[in-house]
């Protein structure tokens, strides 16, 4: 099995790279980016379909050729509150550009090209309780396959309680 247990290399900047290579993973990829007020980051999907999610912070986005405004109004992740997330098919770019500290997450998978640049969140996401007694657990489930927002990429948030 995969060693899932991975520490940031840095405190700014992009602080977790993760790709199915060095994970032992078939097809999915994440990435975490720390960013600054100011700071900029982008990048290109290529045979990827990615779900940019606002962990924390603000940031204006630009996706699939679109500007999408400034995503975000959660400053702390442990807010409970859904997420602001950019859908971004295969074969686009896209680019982030903190207007506040932010954290941005960058998950990925292949993409089939079978869905357009969309929005998702905060509206729709609900905050779903899971298990019971000390195995309850909060999930906000940004692309689930009920969901049909992307092609093959799965992605949701989970939070524990203390």
């Amino acid at each position: 099995m995969a060693d899932l247990l991975r520490k940031p290399t840095g405190t700014h900047g992009k602080v977790h790279a993760i790709t199915p290579q060095d994970a032992g993973w078939t097809y999915v990829g994440f990435d975490l980016h720390r960013l600054r007020a100011g700071d900029v980051v982008s990048g290109q999907t290529g045979i990827n379909e990615v779900i940019l999610v606002m962990v924390e912070g603000r940031a204006a986005m630009n996706g699939a050729g679109q500007d999408w405004g400034v995503l975000g109004d959660r400053m702390d992740v442990f807010e409970k509150s859904p997420p602001h997330c950019l859908y971004v098919p295969n074969g686009d770019a896209w680019q982030a550009v903190a207007t506040t500290p932010c954290t941005l997450a960058v998950c990925r998978a292949p993409g089939k090209g079978g869905h357009k640049a969309q929005r998702l969140g905060p509206e729709g996401i609900d905050l779903t309780p899971r298990g019971k007694g000390t195995n309850t657990r909060y999930v906000n489930n940004i692309a689930m396959e009920a969901l049909d927002v992307a092609d093959s990429l799965l992605v949701t948030e989970v939070f524990t309680p203390a």
